[in-house]
């Protein structure tokens, strides 16, 4: 998921607004390529990295994709994410785990059928969403 517009706001704002050598240095440190120099290249949580690192407080991810691990229809979600290759490494371990953020954000769109969080939807409903994750991944190799 990319960074928020609140993000960057407030990465300008803990850089001085007028500092964008500062803010650029942040940038390729956070992404790992000094190709990259702005705000728009970062992920939200290389944006929350930089707020850390500078003292600021970092925001919280969106809760929509918030999934019950014994819920096996949550479950099957978490893998049809993977499948789509929406996907992240996890900070502590390194392995890649399903972007949470990003599907919530989906969910939270015009896009999704069921504009619901994860976990307040009922068995009818997470079987429609499971069927439109199956749909996008079908797409996704074609």
């Amino acid at each position: 998921m990319k960074a928020t517009k609140d993000q960057k706001q407030y990465i300008y704002k803990l850089c001085g607004y007028t500092n964008t050598d500062l803010k650029e240095e942040l940038v390729q440190w956070a992404t790992e390529d000094v190709n990259k120099t702005s705000t728009n290249d970062l992920t939200f949580d290389q944006a929350n990295t930089i707020i850390i690192n500078r003292g600021g407080k970092p925001q919280a991810a969106n809760t929509w994709g918030f999934f019950d691990g014994k819920n096996p229809q949550h479950k099957h979600v978490l893998s049809l994410l993977i499948q789509m290759g929406w996907k992240s490494k996890h900070p502590k371990s390194g392995y890649n785990i399903a972007d949470i953020a990003r599907f919530g954000e989906w969910l939270a769109s015009a896009k999704s059928p069921v504009h619901k969080p994860l976990k307040k939807m009922d068995t009818a409903e997470c079987t429609t969403i499971i069927n439109a994750l199956k749909s996008m991944v079908g797409k996704t190799y074609k």
